[in-house]
């Protein structure tokens, strides 16, 4: 027994050290983290490691789904900002119901005037029988989109985040980049019972799936509406259009318009309005956002 005693003394002495410290000191920059995948053994320095984030593509190139501290300042950048992925739906757009087979017209441009801290993409497809108008936007405070429809005069909202995050993936057709994500927005006022998605399929055609439930219930699909571009793409590349940079989005320039002299591009109704009530006031804004990525 006496010797079993000393064994065991002899041992925690060893252990925690002379000292009374658990073992021998290290210096917190000489810290590692061992990478516990089997098919690798290599330690690698605690201050070499990153955290990882999937990266969204917005317009000016990659972005994570979520930024601390950057989704709460709210104001024209941050919006458009969150925004530049949902641009792709801007233009003419046919569609046609799945239930009724009915033609859907669609048309979406940027409001920039109502607000001009809370910009937004605004619906107008006046012949459809749930939502004559729609308008989305992101709330910085609460970090959602939102999107408020009017039909027949009764205006509903719903909120929501990215189910599939932006992406550019190859089209089916050739290797021209096609833009794709699903917005899933969910009613917030009045019944709470519907849920809209986005299912944005390429630059060209996109699904806007409606369902609906009962109390609280399963959402269930009640209609869709397939949607196909009417004339060209805005979105054939994420960044970059060269002359035909959007003064305002800084998308694909469809429309061209002139300030004293110069000509500059813009890609709807709503950047050719706002340019031509502060035109000053954007091209100041284009100017310092080409000097900031130059």
């Amino acid at each position: 027994m006496v010797r079993y005693y000393l064994a065991c003394q002899l041992l925690i002495i060893g252990v925690i050290g002379c000292d009374g410290s658990a073992g021998p000191s290290m210096d917190s920059n000489d810290a590692t983290v061992v990478d516990t995948d089997p098919a690798t053994t290599t330690a690698t320095p605690a201050t070499s490691r990153q955290s990882r984030r999937t990266p969204v593509q917005l317009g000016g190139g990659p972005m994570t789904v979520s930024d601390p501290g950057h989704d709460n300042a709210g104001g024209l950048e941050d919006v458009m900002q969150k925004m530049k992925p949902l641009q792709v739906v801007l233009g003419q757009w046919q569609g046609i119901t799945q239930k009724k087979q009915d033609l859907v017209l669609q048309r979406w441009v940027w409001d920039l005037r109502t607000d001009p801290n809370q910009p937004a993409l605004v619906l107008s497809c006046p012949e459809s029988t749930y939502f004559q108008e729609g308008r989305l936007t992101w709330l910085a405070a609460t970090r959602t989109f939102q999107f408020t429809t009017i039909n027949d005069g009764a205006s509903v909202t719903y909120q929501g985040q990215f189910s599939q995050v932006p992406k550019l993936e190859p089209g089916e057709a050739d290797d021209t980049l096609q833009q794709t994500f699903k917005l899933q927005l969910t009613q917030t006022t009045g019944e709470k019972n519907k849920r809209l998605v986005l299912n944005q399929q390429e630059n060209n055609r996109f699904l806007l799936e409606l369902s609906r439930r009962r109390g609280q219930g399963t959402f269930r699909r009640q209609d869709t509406i397939a949607a196909q571009r009417t004339g060209t793409s805005f979105a054939k590349k994420d960044s970059d259009y060269g002359e035909r940079t959007c003064v305002i989005s800084q998308g694909l320039g469809t429309i061209a318009v002139s300030y004293k002299g110069k000509s500059f591009w813009v890609c709807c109704s709503g950047c050719k309005a706002a340019f031509e009530e502060e035109p000053e006031k954007w091209i100041a804004r284009f100017e310092a956002i080409k000097a900031k990525q130059r």
